[in-house]
């Protein structure tokens, strides 16, 4: 026969042992001779967690936990390494800390070993009763239905947004690409076969600086984001007990950087988007322009440049160059004004003076037969690799 209970009458522990999707003020619970199940107002799943009246009767909520940590990049290292020194301390957060993390060399495993943790590889196989609570920062894995059921208090997950808001593997840099001026830290917990849609446990706010660089913002949200997660461990039944689903408004995606974002369109690219973009995916994967049918990539952004050409006769167009002598940089024209380059690669690294004197100094250009591109950045609107160029644009190049 059904009968209803609050929470507390339950036993926060024993509550979320038997949900991983939420813990309504009422639950309805059915006892059978094997399993306790509950139903939610809300209509989620029935769990199948094996609990018996003896052990919801004899549950203690709280920690020290047994952690079963997942992680692969430097993002996810703070947070293990601050797991690391609680489970050495007298705290009694962490018990217990062993990690799994994906074959190759990734900076999860070398702290691992360094520390002499204990690392699984990927895929797990049966944990049930070896730990209490999971932990997943930065993995990139789809967790299954039946490996989260495994853990009595369900998968945390460290991410570095505030969901809804960008939901996907590349939070940070969508941030920066994108002109936010503030973000923060999600611990939530995972929902099987979907990244980034469970309920929320705790979420920190946090200010970005002017300038910031997606490098830079990670690693200040990498230590927030360790922070949040000990603090959500310290009381984790109450934070189960007060979480609440992410808004279904707001939501947006944050896909994969890859190598097609770095190429410019100098007549679409305003100087304050370029801007975004070098602070978002330079450090990782140079800015490429085109300069007389081979790759040129961009290198040490100065930002906007205050470049006057009046009484110089035409127009500049999106991609014209103008080398800054006194400033040992070459300067781009875009929709909207000028940005600033100190160095390039062109078969090898070269300073803008090193490509002024090479390619854009008259002697050059009289040897030249490419006339009407020598002077010009060609831009890649399909951002695909390159085609025959097929441009003939009057051009024109300035030194100052």
């Amino acid at each position: 026969m059904w009968n209803t209970v609050s929470p507390k009458q339950m036993g926060w522990k024993i509550l979320h042992n038997m949900c991983s999707y939420c813990i309504q003020r009422h639950v309805s619970v059915r006892l059978c001779n094997r399993r306790i199940h509950i139903k939610h107002r809300c209509g989620g799943p029935i769990p199948d967690q094996t609990l018996t009246a003896g052990t919801l009767k004899d549950s203690t909520p709280g920690p020290p936990w047994r952690i079963l940590f997942l992680g692969t990049d430097d993002f996810a290292v703070e947070s293990l390494k601050l797991l690391s020194t609680f489970r050495k301390s007298s705290d009694g957060v962490v018990e217990s800390l062993e990690v799994v993390t994906l074959d190759n060399d990734v900076p999860v495993k070398r702290f691992a070993k360094e520390n002499s943790l204990p690392v699984h590889t990927w895929p797990l196989g049966d944990l049930q009763g070896r730990f209490d609570v999971g932990v997943v920062v930065s993995f990139g894995c789809l967790l299954r239905e039946t490996l989260i059921k495994q853990f009595p208090y369900g998968i945390l997950n460290v991410h570095p947004s505030l969901l809804p808001r960008w939901r996907g593997p590349a939070p940070v840099f969508h941030t920066i690409l994108h002109g936010d001026t503030f973000t923060g830290v999600t611990v939530m917990q995972i929902r099987a076969k979907r990244f980034d849609v469970g309920p929320i446990l705790h979420q920190g706010f946090h200010q970005i600086p002017e300038n910031c660089t997606a490098d830079q913002l990670g690693a200040a949200l990498a230590a927030q984001g360790a922070g949040l997660l000990m603090e959500t461990l310290k009381n984790l039944p109450e934070r189960i007990l007060h979480q609440r689903e992410q808004d279904k408004e707001g939501a947006t995606l944050a896909p994969k950087i890859n190598s097609s974002m770095s190429w410019m369109v100098w007549e679409e690219q305003t100087c304050a988007q370029i801007d975004r973009l070098y602070r978002a995916i330079g450090s990782r994967i140079p800015l490429r322009t085109i300069w007389m049918g081979k790759t040129v990539k961009l290198l040490d952004f100065v930002g906007t440049c205050n470049i006057s050409l009046s009484g110089r006769g035409r127009k500049p167009v999106p991609g014209c160059i103008s080398y800054q002598k006194e400033l040992d940089t070459l300067a781009v024209c875009c929709k909207d004004g000028w940005v600033g380059f100190k160095a390039v690669i062109l078969k090898k690294r070269l300073s803008a003076t090193d490509f002024y004197n090479g390619y854009l100094h008259q002697s050059f250009q009289k040897r030249s037969s490419h006339q009407t591109e020598e002077c010009l950045f060609l831009s890649n609107k399909n951002r695909t690799e390159l085609q025959p160029i097929r441009e003939n644009t009057s051009t024109q190049h300035t030194v100052h």
